[in-house]
């Protein structure tokens, strides 16, 4: 598979295009690695030398990130950013990134993956960003409590960035957005949730979450993104028989 057959391929099953007016990410290919096939696939939440060194180490042909080194506008090509770049350049590694596309994807995404592993049934689109609906509500078919979810999900309560146990103990309907987006819990407080699932907390939505009576799970941002990528370097191995691996680099955040 050349990369040019690559980046077809996933601006097709991703749905790239489809998000471009309201993704800053400048998603696919984001550094062109010579003119060789790609038959070794790294995959990473985010781009940067100790992916890249990882990918390289791994004798990878090209890295497969959610968060990428390119977003909105040019960036000069000095400091950490040179060292990052001449990483992918001097082992001539390839930079692939999907940002919302991987966020929202019904199968292969974050959100998606999240809500098969909880086995949320009646799931619909939820979270609007810019227009885009990029996270997934569903229902569970029997009630639980956060520190059940927590586990299904992270492994335990001790995991998480933090929790708002301001509703009911018997969790029913669940809404998901990864990564940083706790404002959204306004979408999931509008339609009568039980609980909502992001990664980053913050300060200013704690009132509003108590006065509404929702729970939320702050799961991290970097560890609400690794359902995507893990689910990705599955798909590269499985479906396209290309050697993968997922690269953990977790930040705790």
């Amino acid at each position: 598979m050349t990369l040019r057959e690559f980046d077809f391929h996933f601006q097709e099953l991703l749905g790239i295009p489809e998000t471009s007016r309201a993704d800053s990410s400048w998603n696919g290919v984001q550094i062109e690695c010579s003119d060789k096939p790609i038959t070794r696939v790294a995959c990473a939440v985010d781009a940067c030398r100790a992916s890249a060194e990882r990918a390289a180490d791994l004798k990878a042909d090209l890295l497969f990130v959610h968060h990428g080194l390119f977003w909105g506008r040019p960036v000069a090509v000095t400091g950490t950013h040179y060292g990052r770049l001449k990483t992918f350049l001097d082992n001539d590694l390839a930079l692939y990134a999907v940002h919302l596309p991987l966020d929202r994807h019904d199968t292969l995404g974050n959100n998606a993956v999240m809500a098969k592993k909880l086995g949320l049934e009646e799931i619909s689109p939820f979270g609007e960003y810019h227009g885009v609906n990029i996270g997934w509500r569903g229902e569970l078919a029997s009630p639980k409590t956060m520190d059940e979810i927590a586990t299904t999900l992270f492994g335990g309560p001790d995991e998480l960035i933090g929790t708002l146990p301001f509703g009911p103990e018997e969790i029913r309907t669940v809404g998901i957005v990864s990564g940083g987006a706790p404002y959204d819990v306004t979408q999931a407080i509008d339609q009568g949730l039980d609980l909502y699932i992001t990664g980053e907390a913050a300060h200013s939505v704690y009132h509003n979450c108590l006065e509404a009576g929702i729970n939320v799970i702050f799961g991290g941002h970097y560890q609400t993104e690794t359902f995507g990528v893990r689910a990705i370097a599955e798909y590269c191995q499985t479906t396209l028989s290309l050697e993968s691996a997922f690269v953990e680099l977790p930040t705790g955040l």
